[in-house]
């Protein structure tokens, strides 16, 4: 009978310790947070924060939780990267995959839809787990307008300035108190377009959106709701020159800032976060359960009360990569060219108790490389390469600068030709145009100042082919690549190498060739449909790193 008794407690617990393996406790959510408000601002980069006068938003970032890296979808272009903000998921789950994206017009469908065809966004999934929620949205781009189910809103307004864009989102939270509110500006990246990312305009425009802020904070407080209100400040991507698209940390990474209820203050999140974690940290904060078709993860260390996760991996520390003088400069690498003089090297770095290591001979360099001291000059075209690396061993990112140097009178250059073209979606047939103008070129390369001064003030679409020779050193196999915004091809001996046609922002393309010793011919051709242009062209080869390719290797004749 004992034994009978032991033998059926023992399947009892054994069946206890089974569902309790198997079985969680209920979701732990953030309390209190009865109110979400997104400010989504268009090319706002991590560097636009950290040297525009931003006192609004370093106050923010000061008494809440940021993310200075989060990593955009690529391509890094509006659409895509607005799509997976409010759906939680990338192009390959969503099928936004570029901006010419429209709900009748496209050739990836979602993974899963709605009734209108649109993947389920966070506007929607609110409005199914809280029927009687105000959910409005008032924006600057009329394209964010075509991304979210309009039966799941309340309130769409669309307004063709930042200025009168937030005047009505701070009147609708005034009056309607919203759950969930969601404005956009676009006017940071009508300046990052127009005058440059890193430029004057580019950081005072920065600045007017640290003013809309405060403006939008002060109108939470006086709708009294701020007790309760989560404020998240979100972007698209940064940019690089002119424009956006490609995949550098510069275009792909934007700044996260979370402030407000349930928000931890001074915080520096450390879990890996994307772009489409909004909308899952949105649903988190209202505890609602996002729909499985969303990859998106809620950033819990962000809130009061929520660790980094347990099985977080950081990898190895990176820390801040030096920078090579003179620095990068809108489309010009860092670097530079030198004619009939050796050009300066200098290098500085802010990561502490650090020392920077270089290379002058193309290889990576480590902890045996030469130590910077002081500025030194170059008398010859040279790639330096650098890297910071702290007195624990952490160690930075690449540096890397090209520095040219020629000398006049030897030949050297390439014939540029423009031509005037509009409304472009793939490189022309230049025998079919009119040439506007022709000059003497050092390298591959826009003369921004002349292109501007040759372009009709209502069109910024146009072609050019740059002509000449270059000089192979050693023979063997060379890999040449263009990077261009739009479309570009490279030839060499009239044999195509590289094609990076199409309408895109700053993408890059590389193509293989075998070349014998001596000259050969080389041409590039180059079309810009609208907006920001860039052309750079770069080669390697047998005892050459990747560089662009330098002026002293290329010849008019």
């Amino acid at each position: 009978m004992i034994g009978q008794n032991f033998k059926t407690f023992g399947v009892l617990a054994l069946t206890g310790l089974l569902l309790s393996s198997f079985t969680k406790g209920p979701e732990k959510y953030p309390p209190g947070i009865k109110h979400v408000i997104v400010i989504g601002v268009d090319g706002l980069s991590p560097d636009g924060i950290r040297k525009a006068e931003t006192p609004v938003i370093d106050k923010m970032i000061k008494n809440g939780s940021v993310k200075w890296n989060v990593r955009t979808v690529l391509t890094s272009a509006s659409s895509q990267n607005w799509g997976s903000m409010i759906m939680g998921a990338g192009p390959e789950q969503h099928g936004i995959i570029n901006n010419d994206w429209e709900i009748d017009d496209h050739t990836l469908p979602p993974i899963v839809h709605e009734a209108d065809g649109r993947f389920p966004t966070i506007f929607s999934i609110l409005r199914k787990n809280k029927p009687e929620a105000e959910i409005g949205t008032v924006y600057h781009w009329e394209g964010f307008g075509r991304l979210f189910q309009k039966n799941a809103v309340n309130y769409d307004k669309r307004f063709s300035t930042e200025d009168s864009t937030a005047s009505d989102f701070i009147r609708y939270i005034k009056d309607k108190k919203p759950t969930f509110g969601f404005v956009h500006f676009d006017h940071v990246d009508h300046a990052g377009h127009h005058g440059g990312h890193g430029t004057p305009e580019y950081y005072a425009s920065v600045a007017k959106t640290d003013s809309l802020v405060g403006q939008i904070l002060k109108g939470i407080r006086e709708a009294g709701i701020e007790d309760n209100t989560m404020v998240v400040i979100w972007a698209d991507h940064g940019g690089l020159g002119k424009g956006h698209g490609g995949a550098t940390p510069q275009e792909a990474e934007i700044t996260g800032i979370f402030y407000g209820k349930g928000v931890k203050k001074g915080y520096e999140i450390q879990q890996q976060v994307y772009t489409y974690d909004l909308a899952a940290s949105i649903a988190f904060a209202f505890n609602v359960t996002p729909p499985y078709a969303w990859i998106g993860r809620p950033v819990k260390p962000a809130f009061e009360g929520f660790a980094e996760p347990e099985n977080l991996w950081l990898g190895e520390k990176m820390i801040s990569v030096p920078v090579i003088y003179p620095d990068r400069k809108l489309y010009a690498q860092a670097g530079g060219l030198y004619i009939d003089k050796p050009a300066q090297v200098s290098m500085s770095t802010e990561a502490k108790n650090s020392k920077i290591v270089y290379t002058l001979d193309g290889k990576t360099p480590d902890k045996n490389s030469a130590v910077y001291k002081n500025p030194f000059s170059v008398d010859k075209t040279t790639v330096v390469k650098a890297k910071s690396i702290d007195e624990k061993g952490n160690a930075s990112q690449l540096a890397t600068a090209y520095f040219r140097v020629m000398k006049k009178e030897m030949g050297n250059g390439l014939i540029a030709s423009f031509y005037e073209a509009k409304d472009l979606k793939k490189l022309p047939v230049f025998s079919e145009l009119n040439k506007a103008s022709s000059w003497t070129s050092p390298e591959f390369n826009m003369d921004t100042d002349k292109v501007n001064g040759l372009l009709g003030k209502e069109n910024k679409g146009f072609a050019m082919q740059f002509e000449g020779f270059i000089q192979i050193d050693q023979p063997g196999k060379y890999t040449f690549s263009t990077q261009s915004d739009d479309g570009s091809r490279l030839f060499i001996d009239d044999k195509k190498v590289v094609d990076n046609d199409g309408n895109h922002g700053v993408e890059e393309a590389a193509g293989s060739t075998t070349l014998t010793e001596g000259k050969h011919k080389i041409r590039v051709e180059y079309y810009n449909n609208d907006g920001g242009f860039w052309l750079d062209a770069f080669y390697k080869g047998p005892g050459l790193t990747k560089q662009l390719i330098p002026a002293d290797k290329l010849f008019i004749k």
